[in-house]
């Protein structure tokens, strides 16, 4: 991590991260994105050779420049951090960013896609601190220290400071040459332990902030205008044939900002006779808004287990919502590889509450999420620490994804959903 990109990461772990500001695939069709060259041949069908050569190029170098900023983004993006060490309350103001990473790698933090550029930009111009011995083994104390105490099974805990422990006495960590590979060692060290890909140590050349600070004015500012201009990424709701209703919804923002334009949504899909959650493309988003939008779905209050946060009164839908009509409809839901998060917290409670039929790909899997724990100036460490009930089996979908019940190309999962609920409507 470098410079004053790991303060914003740090300062936005303690937050929900931002809301990514993803092109729709309709607009993606019509658009190209702002700084992304194009080429144009005045002959279409006879380029010259040293067009074309120069095309290749820049093509190659098009896809490696996406290439390293998405593979860090991919990392980076996306965990909530439910609580914080350093006194921030947990009412403060929330920021959900989709969960995009691929499976296996540990969500970190929330991160804007600015703030990854600036780690990408950086990483090549700045140089970590050499790491010495005693930095070493004071770092390694305060590791063990925060497991013990902060870490949801102290067994592994244990079994994770023995590791390491015993790997310094035997010089297991004297290869290291800078701060950054030793805190990679350290993180590769307790996640083989632990087989925990939710623990995660960093560094930071830059200072790491004392106290973690709130977002800015400016950034709620800036978030409210993305939600207003993308409809608060609700991009479809429409009645398709027989009394079908259909849902495209890419997150699940804040309702502090976006609760009207749901309520607005699923009121104008009252009256179907079954309904279609198109969540192909939706990375995730903010718990209340996941519960908000499953309320419509139950005439009763609901247990909604969240992996991310510890069982509380806060833990049941706010059903039934006034004047619903849609708590005994048929539901589906349209799922995909690029569904994470909050979005695979949607799929996953409905299928054990067999209240809607997944259709479509396994999700991504990413659940878990971690507390930021300050270690010193330039180190600190995300560790799990929620403990959630699962009333309904031992795992949930980390790593492995939601299954759906009926599995499709994502490309024909809609189709497919039709046909489903056609068949359960009764003949006209």
């Amino acid at each position: 991590m470098k410079d004053g990109a790991l303060l914003s990461l740090a300062r936005q772990w303690a937050l929900r991260p931002q809301l990514s500001r993803d092109v729709s695939p309709a607009q993606r069709q019509h658009t190209v994105p702002a700084g992304i060259p194009t080429i144009r041949t005045l002959d279409p069908f006879r380029p010259q050779i040293v067009a074309v050569i120069h095309g290749l190029a820049l093509a190659v170098f098009v896809v490696t420049s996406f290439a390293v900023k998405y593979s860090l983004f991919h990392v980076l993006l996306q965990v909530r951090i439910p609580q914080v060490q350093f006194g921030s309350p947990p009412s403060a103001p929330a920021f959900f960013q989709p969960t995009v990473q691929p499976k296996g790698e540990a969500p970190i933090a929330g991160q804007n896609r600015a703030t990854v550029s600036s780690v990408t930009a950086n990483a090549k111009s700045q140089r970590p601190k050499s790491s010495s011995r005693p930095r070493r083994q004071r770092v390694i104390g305060e590791v063990i220290e925060n497991l013990k105490k902060h870490y949801i099974d102290p067994d592994v805990a244990q079994k994770m400071a023995h590791a390491l422990l015993a790997r310094e006495k035997n010089g297991g960590f004297d290869t290291v040459t800078d701060d950054a590979a030793f805190a990679d060692l350290l993180t590769r060290q307790i996640r083989d332990v632990s087989h925990d890909m939710h623990l995660v140590v960093v560094y930071s050349q830059a200072s790491l902030p004392q106290r973690l600070t709130g977002p800015t004015p400016e950034d709620l500012a800036r978030y409210r205008e993305a939600m207003e201009h993308e409809n608060c990424t609700f991009e479809k709701v429409k009645i398709l044939p027989r009394n079908i209703g259909y849902l495209k919804l890419n997150s699940f923002p804040d309702p502090s900002v976006c609760r009207s334009t749901a309520r607005t949504a699923m009121a104008s899909l009252n009256h179907v006779d079954a309904i279609i959650f198109d969540l192909r493309d939706n990375r995730g988003g903010e718990p209340d808004m996941v519960a908000l939008m499953a309320a419509y779905l139950f005439d009763h209050p609901e247990y909604w287990y969240n992996p991310r946060e510890n069982t509380t009164q806060r833990s049941w839908t706010l059903s039934p919502v006034p004047g619903n009509r849609l708590a005994d409809k048929p539901v589906y839901v349209l799922t995909s590889a690029r569904t994470f998060s909050g979005a695979e917290q949607f799929c996953y409670d409905l299928k054990m509450l067999r209240r809607a039929t997944l259709v479509g790909e396994t999700t991504g899997g990413a659940a878990h999420s971690g507390v930021f724990h300050r270690i010193d100036d330039h180190f600190g460490m995300g560790i799990p620490e929620t403990r959630p009930i699962n009333p309904f089996s031992m795992t949930d979908w980390a790593e492995t994804g939601v299954e759906p019940d009926v599995k499709v190309k994502a490309a024909d999962a809609l189709q497919t959903a039709e046909k489903l609920a056609e068949g359960k409507l009764p003949k006209k």
